[in-house]
């Protein structure tokens, strides 16, 4: 027989307030107590909006409206349980229902719902996960998109695990000089007048390609980089592998499966520079075999400022706090929601076009009534 789990803590109202006068952010579901202070900068409404409903009961807010939040999110919140508060009800009978779905679809969370106990999970997490993801088959997919709140490490080597994180700073500092330095030269190369586009295999029908197409290329290859995103997102990253592939599900994991399971893991939210210098590699050598030099150039330095936008968007759509009603609220509403409830669609990352022209939006949802 399984050992009964520990009696959860226990503290009382003036606790709680001590806490609260203190700066953390507690809020309550029945008599259950979160604590999600570290969370609160990542809220997908703002930290103001979860902060000002610190100490309260957040039970009806879980339904809306706005919005019903996903199974995901209320398993999220298991991950911030504390204990309970002394001298309040046990949860409600409609709370209880919902605690008992939660952890039919999670297996790292005990019966009684105290904490998450990460021993009970599929993989090991003392242990690097690249190796072991690829065994869990058939059950993979639906693990993978379970997001849990600590980080990932993928390999036994400290070295190759050092290359497979970064800070978010390298990306600008590392990119930004080379699309500058990339853009100059091939403007003072437009500008020298003997560039020509060919429209056929001869030299019969060519076009002079002036300095002033300079801007249209750049901002084309930004274009293209947007669309670029979208398909590498949608049918890369998120490819279903066969649940009897290994190699399939390690690729997958290693690509993008990771960052589905632990999204708030600042170390591996944007390409670390080893990897993405072979990606950005391959698009210049394409672009140069298919375009004259400093056509295909121009439109490739728009492109790496295209993936720069991109790569910090993405970034501050998990990190950061836009105003409300922004376009970057917006955005950052649509990614988390990508995240934590619609994974086969909402693929835009830096703008929604492409999920309007493909039919991919996030579907709207109807309000939910309070219960």
């Amino acid at each position: 027989m399984a050992p009964a789990p520990p009696p959860a803590a226990s503290f009382s109202p003036a606790e709680v307030q001590r806490r609260l006068a203190a700066g953390a952010c507690w809020v309550r579901r029945g008599a259950r107590l979160y604590d999600l202070t570290g969370f609160a900068r990542h809220h997908p409404g703002g930290e103001q909006l979860l902060r000002a409903r610190a100490g309260q009961n957040i039970s009806a807010d879980l339904d809306g409206p706005p919005h019903r939040h996903s199974a995901n999110a209320r398993r999220w919140l298991e991950q911030y349980y504390v204990g309970e508060l002394r001298g309040e009800p046990q949860v409600q009978p409609k709370e209880a229902a919902d605690l008992v779905e939660t952890q039919k679809t999670d297996p790292a969370l005990e019966p009684r719902f105290k904490v998450v106990d990460w021993d009970k999970d599929l993989v090991d997490w003392k242990k690097p996960l690249l190796w072991q993801v690829g065994h869990l088959g058939e059950k993979y997919d639906e693990w993978v998109h379970q997001p849990v709140a600590r980080p990932i490490r993928l390999f036994h080597s400290d070295l190759i695990e050092a290359l497979s994180k970064t800070v978010w700073y390298s990306v600008p500092i590392i990119w930004v000089p080379l699309m500058l330095y990339l853009s100059w030269s091939y403007y003072q190369a437009l500008a020298r007048g003997n560039v020509r586009l060919f429209t056929s295999f001869t030299t019969e029908y060519s076009v002079a390609v002036p300095e002033s197409a300079f801007p249209g290329l750049f901002v084309l290859g930004m274009f293209l980089w947007s669309l670029i995103e979208y398909l590498i997102h949608r049918f890369l990253f998120h490819m279903k592998p066969p649940s009897d592939s290994y190699c399939l599900i390690t690729l997958h994991f290693v690509l993008h499966g990771q960052h589905h399971k632990a999204p708030f893991d600042g170390s591996r939210l944007v390409f670390p520079p080893v990897p993405a210098s072979l990606v950005i590699a391959f698009f210049y050598v394409l672009l140069r075999l298919i375009l004259p030099e400093a056509v295909g150039g121009t439109m490739f330095a728009g492109g790496l400022l295209g993936y720069v936008l991109y790569d910090m968007t993405h970034y501050y759509l998990h990190f950061g706090s836009p105003n409300k009603g922004s376009y970057l609220y917006s955005m950052k509403a649509h990614h988390v929601k990508h995240h934590f409830a619609h994974q086969k669609s909402g693929f835009g990352i830096s703008t929604k076009l492409w999920d309007y022209f493909f039919h991919t939006l996030i579907p709207e949802e109807p309000h939910a009534k309070t219960q």
